[in-house]
């Protein structure tokens, strides 16, 4: 592949990541407004035309994101958390343990919409604008984080970057990663490496409740199956 062709593929990738962030944001802000605005007159309609269009972005997206060699999965997560994801998405991803998740994205609307989603599911929520914040927290307390879930596309420290460094100082810590585009082969490594999960976006809010349902599901049982041995011993 020649220098020119490297760089249209990279273009590419920019382009379809800076996309699917756009829309992630849209599609939340959409939700939330839905939510606060339900039931008002002549609200649905247009509310219907900006779904359809959303849907159609999407789809535009995708094809793009293929087309740059991206992963063509909407989520991956090891094959024992694949069934709690779909229990937890036809559930509606309940939570029913306390738990605390730091979120990690450069975007702050992209954080406000997750804080907002996650919050009102029940959890514990912490933000941070970069890799740097992130480790940062992590060095001070990481035990406090059951989950975290970090950005793919950040400037200075990338999210693969961030949860390269995250596995040296909390080898046990559950990472997802969400990006809207990630090379196939790239996002293969990281999930050899340990990374829990991975979700595209744009992303309904149930699928990420459903992903992190899924992940930490996983945390607790074997945090139950530790205790069963220790009382055993």
């Amino acid at each position: 592949m020649t220098n020119r062709q490297n760089l249209q593929e990279d273009d590419k990738s920019k382009v379809a990541s800076e996309l699917n962030n756009l829309i992630q944001i849209i599609s939340g802000t959409s939700s939330l407004i839905e939510n606060i605005w339900e039931g008002s007159p002549g609200s649905e309609k247009y509310f219907e035309m900006l779904r359809a269009s959303i849907e159609r972005a999407a789809q535009v997206t995708a094809q793009l994101v293929a087309q740059a060699g991206g992963a063509t999965g909407k989520r991956i997560l090891p094959p024992a958390l694949e069934k709690s994801f779909d229990e937890a998405l036809i559930a509606g991803a309940p939570n029913e343990c306390k738990h605390s998740i730091l979120v990690v994205d450069d975007e702050p609307m992209a954080l406000e919409l997750l804080h907002s989603v996650l919050t009102d599911a029940g959890y514990e929520v912490a933000v941070a604008q970069s890799g740097f914040e992130c480790l940062d927290l992590i060095r001070r307390d990481g035990t406090s984080y059951d989950l975290v879930l970090t950005d793919l596309s950040m400037p200075l420290m990338d999210g693969e970057e961030t949860f390269q460094r995250l596995r040296q100082i909390a080898p046990a810590a559950k990472v997802v990663l969400m990006a809207g585009f990630v090379e196939s082969g790239r996002l293969e490594k990281m999930m050899s490496n340990g990374l829990s999960g991975f979700v595209g976006k744009p992303f309904a809010p149930v699928e990420i409740l459903a992903v992190v349902t899924s992940v930490l599901s996983g945390f607790d049982q074997s945090k139950a199956d530790t205790t069963d041995i220790a009382a055993l011993g």
